[in-house]
């Protein structure tokens, strides 16, 4: 990211209603992206779906970091994104609503941090707390092994 909090991406019609995106980073792939029939082919994820994969992505990664601080444990959070799409008072299709549901190892649920992270990771997840100023965003953490709910909205 540039000094400024800046990054760009490019995003190049390939045909139909498919683009590629390129990050800015070398390291990372291309990522197709499609709309579902009738309008696309389903060749990859759409807008939606995306925006989903993010905020679950993010929410993850923030309460990793609060948890750990470092090194988090390989597997130790399988989390869940389901959007709603609603259609607005004009009849176009809108996102209504994401639930997110983190699912988190012992390993994390024994950590003597957990208290106080349940009550800050969402804060620092850049993308959830941007989002969630126009779209109701809500946030489960449960236990992997138990089921038992440590955070419900």
């Amino acid at each position: 990211m540039a000094d400024d909090g800046r990054f760009s991406i490019e995003v190049e019609h390939l045909q139909g209603y498919e683009f590629k995106v390129r990050f800015d980073w070398d390291s990372v792939p291309d990522v197709v992206m499609d709309e579902p029939p009738p309008l696309g082919n389903r060749q990859g994820p759409n807008a939606s779906r995306m925006l989903a994969a993010a905020v679950g992505n993010c929410l993850s990664a923030s309460l990793l970091y609060c948890l750990t601080k470092s090194e988090p444990p390989a597997g130790s959070v399988k989390t869940s994104a389901s959007c709603q799409v609603v259609r607005n008072a004009s009849g176009r299709l809108r996102v209504g609503a994401l639930d997110v549901v983190l699912s988190v190892s012992a390993e994390l649920v024994d950590s003597p941090r957990l208290t106080r992270c349940l009550d800050l990771f969402e804060d620092f997840c850049v993308v959830t707390a941007s989002v969630s100023e126009g779209i109701p965003v809500k946030v489960s953490v449960v236990d992997e092994k138990t089921g038992r709910i440590l955070k419900s909205p």
